[in-house]
């Protein structure tokens, strides 16, 4: 795929964009706080991205994930690990990108489905003086997709895939699933290449232990992404339930 280095940006409401950060302003200040903070919007296609010149070397708190799904790969020695990144998380991909590594690695970034992000450059940073709650929504952000990192590295940790796939599954219900009759659907439609970067599996293992959990009725594929069935591992009720649960 041909890498996505620009893209069309137009204004964008930010709270209005974003409940969770809306709610951090006293209801009697939110629709002000709506109006005044205004910024840039980007839309990035699905693809392989590079930041271009558009926002690549931006001064600020970085972008915010308004909507859409992407991957972000680190190789070392052939092996890689990834980590998946939605709606309200925020990233600065150019971050460290000029700073020579002590290990030799590779990194990138692959949009999953399209993504629209929220420049949070010098000019939004203007208004967290007069909103500083924002300041500290937009940490706690940064804080959850830590543990959330964390988490993953316990599951990769794993012996067997299919073990590892149910986890991750489950891990990403917590964020993403919906509860239905039949059981959690997570709304997420991901490739087994994309979930063996995830699980750091072979794609063929992932589609056997893809195989191993429909047949026992634990997963199954569905039009709108999966369907989990039953309860969330043994593990996933202890340990590391209570990392993914700690409060920001």
């Amino acid at each position: 795929m041909t890498p996505i280095t620009t893209a069309v940006s137009e204004p964008c409401r930010v709270l209005a964009r974003d409940a969770g950060l809306a709610e951090a302003i006293p209801p009697e200040r939110r629709a002000q706080a709506i109006e005044e903070c205004v910024t840039r919007e980007i839309a990035l296609p699905p693809g392989r991205w590079r930041t271009g010149p558009a926002i690549s070397g931006l001064n600020g708190i970085g972008l915010l994930v308004l909507s859409g799904l992407l991957i972000r790969r680190v190789g070392i020695g052939g092996r890689f690990g990834a980590e998946l990144l939605g709606e309200g998380d925020v990233l600065r991909p150019w971050e460290g990108e000029e700073e020579p590594p002590t290990l030799q690695m590779t990194t990138g970034w692959r949009v999953l489905e399209t993504v629209r992000v929220a420049v949070l450059d010098e000019d939004f940073m203007s208004h967290l003086s007069s909103y500083p709650e924002l300041g500290g929504r937009l940490v706690g952000r940064a804080v959850s997709r830590s543990r959330s990192l964390a988490v993953n590295m316990a599951i990769v940790h794993q012996a067997r895939v299919d073990v590892r796939l149910h986890m991750l599954l489950w891990h990403l219900a917590s964020r993403w699933g919906r509860v239905g009759n039949e059981g959690v659907t997570v709304p997420l439609r991901l490739t087994h290449a994309v979930l063996s970067e995830l699980v750091a599996a072979r794609r063929p293992t992932v589609t056997s232990a893809l195989t191993q959990l429909s047949k026992r009725d634990l997963v199954l594929s569905t039009d709108a992404g999966w369907l989990l069935r039953g309860e969330p591992p043994g593990e996933l009720d202890g340990d590391l339930a209570e990392v993914a649960a700690q409060p920001v």
